[in-house]
């Protein structure tokens, strides 16, 4: 069920060079937005917003 957002580099490939698609980026951000975290009586409660 979990995406995994990574491949596999080769050994030729410097592993400083990775970058997230515009799409990964999209799905975090947009994520991100829809999150409210609210804190009751010591509560935490995470909700998203869509």
């Amino acid at each position: 069920m979990a995406k995994l957002y990574t491949k596999k580099l080769s050994k030729n490939e410097p592993s400083n060079k990775l970058e997230p698609s515009k799409k990964t980026l999209d799905f975090i951000m947009n994520y991100s937005k829809a999150l409210k975290v609210t804190n009751y009586k010591g509560l935490q409660f995470d909700n998203i917003l869509n």
